[in-house]
C-alpha cells in the first residue's frame, strides 16, 4: 500500500503476515486461496457460512466462528476440538486483509451464501491477491517456487476441481497478464502528467520497475517448463515476456529523463528542431558525395547506385521493424499506449522507417522510439542505449563541456556504461558529422576504442573522410586485417582500399590472395547451401577484389607497379578485363600499353601482339573522331613505340608462329572467359608460366621515360 502510514499494531501484524506468507509451503497457497464454507450441520443442512479461521487441532478450515464454539470435533477429520481454547488463527488471506496488505474491497466474508457459478472466479482472484502481496513485498521467489514445486510437479494433483485448476501453469500466466495490464494503465496515467508531476511519482515508478523485474523472473521460470516444445502457451509466454522487458527498459530510461526534467534546462546547440533536421540532411548529403562506388554492383554491371549511410541510420535500421505492438487477441496489453501522443509516433516510424525519424523531435520521442520499438534482446538494448548516447552527443557537442558533460557522465553511471562504449558512441557521431573538426576529434579518440570489437564501418568512414592512415590503424587494431579471419565481402573491399590508398599495394595483393583462398577452402569444406553459396561465392570475391585493386591502381597511377605482382591465372583474367575495358573507354591513356607490357614481362608475346592489334584499331578510331593534335601526336608516338616493342618481341618467336600471327591464322588466345574451369587450389608463390617458354631466348626489357612513352632495351 503506497503512501500508507501504519500505526505500531498494524505494522506488527503486516510483518507477521509477511513472515507467514514467506514461510508457507507453496502447495498450501491453493488451500489458502480456496473459499471454504462451514461444514457444520445446522437444521438438517450445512451452515455454509464463510470460514475465516483454521482449527488449532488439525489446521482445517472447516467451521465458521459461531460453529467452532459449539462443535466438538472437526467435520473433516473428526479430531476432537479443545474446549475453552484461545481465539483461532485467521486464514492467511484474511490475515493479509486485516494487516492492510490486501484491500478490504476484496473481503468476501460478507457473502454468507455459496455462489457456485462465481466460486472458481473468487478462488482465482484470492490466489492472485496473494501473488500481488508477494510481488509488492519482494517475495517473488514464492511465486517462482509455486511454479516449480506445484505447477511443474506431476505428482501435485487433486480431486477437487477448484484446487486442480489452481495447480495449472495457466493461472500464473493469467496473473502475469492481469498484473501487466494494471501496470500499463498506471504508467500511461503517469506519463500523461507534467514533468514536475512525474517527478513527484518517481518512487512509485521505481516500485513498478521492481514489479516488472519480478514478473519477468516468474515468466522465465514458466518458460523453462515448456522449453524445447512448440506449444501455443510458450509463444504467448515469449510474447508477454517481450512486452514486459521492453516496458521495464523504457521505464528505467524514463525515470532518468524525469530526474533530469527531460533536459529542459540543458541548452541544446540547435536553436530549434528545423535547424537540427537541416544539419542531419547536410550530413547525409555529404556522406553520399564522398561515398565510394559499390564494387559488387560494378562487377555485376548493375545499374544500382552506390548509397552511403550514416552510423545512426544503420543502427536504427537494425531495430526490429517487424515487431507489432498490437498483440494478437491481446489489444489491452499493447505497449504502444505508452508512446507520447498515443500511437501517432509509432505510425510515423512505420511510414518513414526508423532511420527516417532521426533527428528525434525531443528526448521523450527518442526514448519511446528507441526502447519501445524492436525487441528486448540484451544486444538490441545495448544498441538502443548507444543510439541514445549518439542523440545526446549530437544535441550538445560544440557546447562548452561544463554545460552538458555531466549529463552524459550521469547517464553512464546510472546504466553502468563503460568508458569504451561511451567513446564509441561519440566516435560514431563524430564520423557522421561532416565537419573537419569532427573527423580530427574522431581520429584523436580512435586509439581508445580500437580493439577486436571495433565497428567495421569505422575504417570505411575514415577512408571516405580521406584519412587512410587512421583507417589502416583501425584495421590493424581490430586483428582482422591479416586475412586469416573470414569477414564480409564489404569489409574485405574496405581492407583492400585502405591498403592501396596507404601505398601498400603489395600488402593489398597478398590480402586479396589470402582472403579468397580462405573463402574457397570454406566453400569446399562446407555442405552446399544456397544461402551460403550466395554469401561465400569465392569466384565473386576474387573478381570483386582483383577488379577493385585494378581500379584503385588506375586511379592512383600505380598500374606499372601492379602489373609486376605475381598474379595467377585465376586473378589474371579479371586484371585483363579491367585494364582492357578501361583502355576501350579511354584509348588516350597508357593503361592499354601497360597491359601489353604485362604480357611482355611474362614472355607471352602472342597475347601481347593480339592486345596491341586491338589497341591499334581503337586508337586510330579515337584519333579520327577527336580533332586534338596534341592528343593525337601523343597517342601515335605511344602506339609507334609499343608496336616496335611488340615487333621486336615477336621476332623472337619461331618463323611458323610469326607467319601465323601476321596472316591472322593463329587462333586468338582467350585470356578472359566467364565459364573457365577454376583450378582446385591457388598457390601464393605461383608465377604465370611463359607461353612457348622453351622456344624463347631473351625477352626485351621495358623502360619508362618521363614523357610516358615505352622504350625497349634489347
Amino acid at each position: 500500500m503506497v503512501g500508507r502510514k501504519f500505526d505500531e499494531p498494524t505494522a506488527s501484524s503486516s510483518q507477521k503476515a509477511l513472515v507467514r506468507l514467506a514461510s508457507i509451503d507453496p502447495i498450501e497457497l491453493c488451500n489458502e486461496a480456496k473459499v471454504e464454507r462451514c461444514r457444520a450441520t445446522r437444521d438438517l443442512r450445512s451452515c455454509g457460512r464463510c470460514v475465516q479461521r483454521v482449527l488449532i487441532s488439525c489446521g482445517h478450515a472447516a467451521l465458521c466462528d459461531e460453529c467452532s464454539q459449539r462443535c466438538d470435533s472437526c467435520p473433516i477429520c473428526r479430531i476432537a476440538l479443545p474446549k475453552g481454547a484461545n481465539e483461532l488463527p485467521l486464514r492467511l488471506y484474511y490475515e493479509c486483509i486485516e494487516a492492510g496488505l490486501i484491500s478490504k474491497r476484496c473481503d468476501d466474508r460478507l457473502q454468507d451464501k455459496e455462489d457456485a457459478e462465481n466460486q472458481l472466479v473468487a478462488d482465482v482472484q484470492r490466489l492472485y491477491s496473494l501473488f500481488d502481496v508477494a510481488l509488492e513485498n519482494n517475495l517473488v521467489s514464492l511465486i517462482c517456487h509455486y511454479v516449480t514445486d506445484v505447477c511443474m510437479d506431476e505428482s501435485a494433483v487433486s480431486s477437487d476441481p477448484v484446487i486442480a485448476f489452481l495447480l495449472d501453469e495457466k493461472v500464473v500466466k493469467d496473473w502475469c497478464r492481469r498484473t501487466f495490464k494494471i501496470i500499463l494503465t498506471e504508467l500511461q496515467a503517469i506519463y500523461n502528467l507534467t514533468v514536475l508531476e512525474m517527478k513527484g511519482n518517481l518512487s512509485l515508478l521505481l516500485k513498478i520497475s521492481l514489479k516488472l523485474a519480478g514478473m519477468s523472473n516468474v515468466l522465465e521460470v514458466l518458460e523453462s517448463s515448456f522449453r524445447g516444445s512448440t506449444s501455443a502457451m510458450l509463444v504467448d509466454l515469449n510474447h508477454l515476456q517481450e512486452s514486459i522487458v521492453k516496458t521495464k527498459q523504457h521505464l528505467d530510461i524514463m525515470m532518468w529523463c524525469i530526474r533530469h526534467q527531460f533536459l529542459e534546462k540543458v541548452r541544446s546547440r540547435y536553436s530549434d528542431f528545423a535547424l537540427w533536421r537541416s544539419s542531419v540532411r547536410e550530413r547525409k548529403s555529404a556522406a553520399i558525395k564522398r561515398a565510394w562506388p559499390d564494387p559488387v554492383s560494378r562487377v555485376l554491371e548493375s545499374s544500382e547506385q552506390s548509397a552511403s549511410s550514416l552510423f545512426i541510420e544503420d543502427a536504427l535500421s537494425n531495430l526490429d521493424t517487424e515487431q507489432e505492438y498490437a498483440e494478437k487477441d491481446e489489444g489491452e496489453l499493447s505497449i504502444a499506449s505508452l508512446l507520447t501522443g498515443g500511437g501517432d509516433l509509432f505510425f510515423r516510424s512505420k511510414l518513414h522507417g526508423m532511420a527516417g525519424c532521426y533527428p528525434f523531435e525531443n528526448l521523450r520521442a527518442a526514448v519511446d522510439l528507441l526502447f519501445l520499438r524492436g525487441n528486448s534482446d540484451l544486444v538490441v538494448a545495448k544498441q538502443a542505449i548507444s543510439q541514445f548516447l549518439y542523440f545526446l552527443f549530437d544535441r550538445h557537442w560544440t557546447v562548452p563541456d561544463e554545460g552538458w558533460r555531466w549529463i552524459v557522465d550521469d547517464f553512464a553511471v546510472t546504466f553502468s556504461i563503460t568508458r569504451h562504449s561511451l567513446l564509441e558512441s561519440f566516435v560514431f557521431y563524430l564520423l557522421d558529422d561532416h565537419t573537419d573538426e569532427a573527423v580530427k576529434e574522431a581520429s584523436r579518440l580512435l586509439p581508445e576504442i580500437a580493439g577486436p570489437n571495433i565497428h567495421p564501418k569505422v575504417a570505411q568512414a575514415l577512408l571516405e573522410r580521406q584519412n587512410p592512415d587512421a583507417a589502416l590503424m583501425a584495421l590493424r587494431w581490430s586483428g582482422r586485417d591479416g586475412g586469416a579471419t573470414l569477414v564480409s565481402l564489404g569489409e574485405a573491399v574496405t581492407a583492400v582500399r585502405v591498403r592501396v590508398e596507404s601505398g601498400l599495394l603489395t600488402e593489398a595483393f597478398m590480402y586479396q590472395r589470402t582472403i579468397c583462398s580462405k573463402v574457397k577452402d570454406k566453400k569446399l569444406n562446407d555442405a552446399y547451401d544456397e544461402i551460403k553459396e550466395q554469401r561465400c561465392n569465392w569466384t565473386l570475391w576474387l573478381e570483386v577484389l582483383v577488379t577493385e585493386i585494378c581500379c584503385l591502381c588506375i586511379r592512383r597511377n600505380l598500374v606499372d607497379r601492379m602489373i609486376e605482382l605475381p598474379w595467377n591465372s585465376d586473378e589474371e583474367k579479371h586484371l585483363h578485363k579491367c585494364l582492357f575495358d578501361f583502355a576501350m573507354e579511354d584509348p588516350s591513356s597508357t593503361v592499354g600499353s601497360l597491359l601489353v607490357v604485362f604480357y611482355l614481362q611474362r614472355y607471352r608475346y602472342v597475347e601481347a601482339y593480339q592486345v596491341d592489334s586491338k589497341l591499334q584499331t581503337l586508337e586510330e578510331d579515337f584519333i579520327s573522331k577527336n580533332r586534338n593534335d596534341e592528343i593525337a601526336y601523343k597517342m601515335r608516338s605511344m602506339s609507334h613505340w609499343r608496336k616496335g616493342l611488340v615487333g621486336q618481341s615477336v621476332d623472337l618467336l619461331p618463323d611458323v608462329l610469326q607467319q601465323q600471327l601476321k596472316t591472322g591464322t593463329l587462333p586468338e588466345v582467350v585470356v578472359f572467359t566467364g565459364n573457365e574451369n577454376i583450378p582446385a587450389k591457388s598457390d601464393v608463390t605461383e608465377v604465370q608460366e611463359p607461353v612457348l617458354g622453351k622456344l624463347l631466348f631473351r625477352a626485351p626489357q621495358v623502360q619508362w621515360e618521363g614523357n610516358g612513352f615505352l622504350h625497349p632495351q634489347l
